[in-house]
């Protein structure tokens, strides 16, 4: 299906962005050079805008126009419902330590369905609340098949257009159903820490594991928050 103009256009900017043309605090052509130079309405940039604020990447600055957002915002892959490791509607993270390469424990190997021992790439990130406060620590493990085509995903710095975008541009593959398990357990020492929260304390963790149109596990996240900040809302037909 072809995108429309106003996706073309944000999603040309996000590329651009992604590839180092922009770099975070740089300021991105403005709405009038961006109608002329896709021969369009200046309405047709402003949605193209709006996306792209929509997903963290880019945020207005008085004065300026838009700029690249020094901090990235973590946003739900597909159509995962509020109540999961990322909180619907995005929220500001940091990231922890390095991307590493590590046997994951055995429940999110069973996930991935990789054998004892074999080795996942490992992004580790603690979402925060708007005043900086820590919200969830959230681990997501990336096996073999997705993680080796997509060298980005072991560098630190941002994914302008997103983990999902780019795991689907360099394998061919997106998400196309989700698995969430949740369950209440106490907070380890690394959780507690990261979270600052006393020991012991409860903590609601939420298993995702995203997988392809052919069932196979493109990644298992894990996100951990505390039981005083965790919601969980579902919507149904009665």
């Amino acid at each position: 299906m072809a995108l429309l103009k106003y996706e073309e256009i944000a999603e040309s900017l996000r590329s651009r962005i992604a590839a180092g043309e922009f770099a975070p605090g740089e300021t991105i052509p403005s709405g009038r050079d961006l109608a002329e130079q896709w021969s369009v309405a200046r309405a047709t940039v402003v949605k193209a805008m709006d996306v792209l604020r929509a997903d963290g990447v880019v945020e207005a600055k008085q004065g300026t126009g838009f700029i690249v957002t020094e901090t990235p915002v973590a946003r739900p892959s597909g159509g995962r419902r509020a109540g999961s490791t990322r909180v619907t509607g995005g929220m500001p993270f940091l990231r922890i330590g390095v991307p590493d390469w590590s046997a994951p424990p055995a429940h999110i190997a069973s996930a991935l369905g990789l054998a004892a021992g074999v080795e996942a790439l490992r992004r580790v990130r603690v979402l925060q609340m708007p005043d900086g406060t820590p919200h969830s620590y959230v681990q997501a493990w990336f096996p073999p098949d997705v993680a080796e085509p997509s060298p980005r995903l072991a560098q630190t710095a941002p994914i302008a257009e997103g983990t999902t975008r780019y795991v689907s541009r360099q394998t061919g593959r997106f998400p196309v159903e989700g698995v969430d398990v949740t369950t209440v357990r106490l907070a380890t020492a690394e959780e507690a820490t990261h979270l600052a929260l006393p020991e012991p304390v409860a903590v609601a963790v939420v298993r995702h594991t995203a997988f392809d149109k052919d069932g196979r596990p493109l990644v298992c996240e894990e996100g951990v928050t505390p039981g005083s900040l965790f919601e969980q809302v579902d919507t149904y037909s009665m």
